[in-house]
């Protein structure tokens, strides 16, 4: 079953930022699949205020540089 477009979430500018400061970030980013895309960039943006998202997205570059796909410790993108 194909997710409709709408449901995925768009690369907040923040978040593109600090990844592409980064190639091996960049790269391990390519090679997730455009869901674990989604359940990454909700992960971002569903937090309130500003320094928690600001330690989410370097979370998401460390993450990816170690080896992780998906966030830990989430329940998932509410939007699925």
């Amino acid at each position: 079953m194909k997710k409709s477009k709408e449901a995925m979430h768009k690369m907040p500018a923040d978040l593109r930022k600090a990844m592409g400061s980064n190639a091996k970030v960049m790269e391990a980013w390519k090679s997730l699949t455009p869901l674990a895309h989604n359940e990454w960039i909700c992960w971002v943006t569903s937090v309130k205020k500003p320094e928690t998202r600001e330690y989410h997205i370097q979370r998401v570059c460390e993450d990816l540089i170690n080896g992780k796909r998906r966030p830990c410790c989430w329940a998932g993108c509410k939007h699925r």
